[in-house]
């Protein structure tokens, strides 16, 4: 989502090396080329006008560090107030009251209010180990409750049951009741959504609100909407006293100005975003990791929170003591390794959060998930004896695998060569200095490697 804004930082920075200090003249060229960037990226110009002041305010003069060559030093002020921008820290969600804690789910239609209510749902399910209800007050649009059926049970917490001929306030209230009476810690109320703010939905949602006494007030909205999407918060924060903000579709395409704009707007903290559409695609928002991506510095602590969330330890364990060994590590383990890559995201997830990996083109990247699609499909064709043993692998065999994954003998012939490369790395790591030449072997493999 920040590629064009992180492109134009690194020019920035590439402008001023070689010069001994940052001057007056020096950062008022650099902060017209960060301001153009802010405005690309559909930042409010409110919130860029009184960033640029306080970069320049930060930036002006300071003697730069022996370690620091300019650009680094403005680098450091801009990652200083892109965090304070987005709100510098964490905020976690709150459960400070008594059971069942209520949070209220507002948003305009379309934003992904009812998936997120699954995903907020999951996320209070496996880490705060609650006991979490689900209920839709959406009686207007087709489906809604349906939907959040479906999606409770993927997210395997409990639905309480509603009908569009019902009053979202009656609705609300049962849930409420059900909620008590069972022992519920968490319940969570999807709303209806408008295309536009408009009066009778603010009306609504404040009765709603009235008669829940939320201890969460989340205001969803889409990253994708740009502009729009600050002007409908602050809509939602003038009517309701929301707690938060769930940014959706962050791993979208669109230019992120609403993930910097919407903190500085509305003075909620964004809380949680959305990185795609599966349950498990959400994630704590951390001012100063997203501040890190913006910049193409990664995000390796999300990385790493994100493999312990999704990896199998244990199959993770297995493979690591094969590849120590170099024995026993075949096409089945390659293939596991690659699905469990995919569940982090796959390769365009992994590439956003390592340090320097924007540098890779859109276009490598695109080739690299097609590259795994392809593997994935040959080591699909394969019956389980093949995969454990690839050196049983002839011309007839590879032909039928060809022809029953879609792909060239070629290819075949291809994937091999490069698990064999693979395994042999892994036998060089496994003896004293081996990381320097599993390094040299790998050049040329990645993208963006030479």
């Amino acid at each position: 989502m920040f590629e064009n804004l992180s492109d134009r930082l690194a020019r920035v920075v590439k402008n001023l090396r070689g010069q001994g200090r940052l001057t007056e003249v020096n950062i008022q060229d650099a902060l017209r080329e960060v301001r153009v960037a802010l405005l690309e990226a559909d930042v409010a110009l409110p919130v860029v006008r009184d960033f640029i002041a306080r970069v320049k305010e930060r930036a002006m003069g300071q003697e730069v560090l022996q370690s620091l060559t300019p650009g680094q030093q403005l680098i450091g002020v801009v990652h200083k107030e892109l965090t304070h921008l987005m709100g510098d820290q964490a905020a976690p969600l709150s459960f400070a009251t008594r059971p069942p804690a209520v949070f209220l789910m507002a948003g305009l239609q379309g934003a992904g209010k009812t998936t997120s209510t699954g995903k907020l749902a999951r996320v209070v399910r496996e880490t705060g180990r609650k006991r979490i209800l689900v209920v839709s007050c959406d009686v207007y649009r087709p489906a809604a409750i349906d939907q959040l059926r479906t999606v409770a049970g993927q997210a395997e917490v409990d639905f309480f049951p509603s009908s569009g001929e019902q009053k979202p306030a009656d609705i609300a209230r049962a849930a409420l009741d059900h909620a008590r009476r069972h022992l519920y810690d968490v319940l969570i109320v999807d709303t209806a959504g408008r295309l536009h703010v408009d009066e009778a939905m603010m009306a609504e949602i404040r009765a709603l609100h009235a008669l829940l006494n939320p201890v969460e007030t989340l205001f969803v909205v889409d990253a994708m909407q740009g502009q729009d999407a600050v002007n409908t918060a602050k809509a939602f924060g003038d009517a309701l006293p929301l707690t938060g903000v769930i940014l959706t579709k962050l791993d979208g395409d669109a230019r992120g100005g609403a993930a910097l704009s919407v903190r500085h707007i509305t003075g909620k903290p964004i809380k949680l975003v959305g990185v795609g559409e599966k349950l498990t695609g959400i994630e704590v928002f951390h001012p100063e990791r997203m501040a890190s991506r913006v910049l193409g510095m990664g995000d390796v602590l999300s990385l790493i929170e994100e493999a312990q969330r999704t990896v199998d330890q244990a199959e993770a364990l297995k493979a690591v003591q094969k590849l120590k060994s170099g024995k026993g590590f075949d096409l089945e383990d390659f293939l596991s390794q690659m699905q469990q890559m995919k569940k982090m995201g796959g390769l365009g997830g992994l590439m956003d959060k390592l340090p320097g990996a924007g540098q890779i083109a859109a276009a490598d990247l695109a080739r690299g998930e097609k590259e795994m699609r392809r593997i994935e499909a040959i080591i699909h064709g394969m019956t389980p004896e093949e995969r454990r043993r690839p050196d049983i692998l002839k011309a007839s065999r590879k032909r039928r695998i060809a022809a029953g994954s879609g792909v060239q003998v070629q290819d075949v012939n291809r994937l091999l060569n490069q698990f064999e490369q693979a395994r042999k790395m892994m036998k060089m790591m496994g003896k004293g200095g081996g990381l320097a030449k599993m390094m040299r072997g790998m050049k040329g493999m990645l993208p963006g490697m030479r």
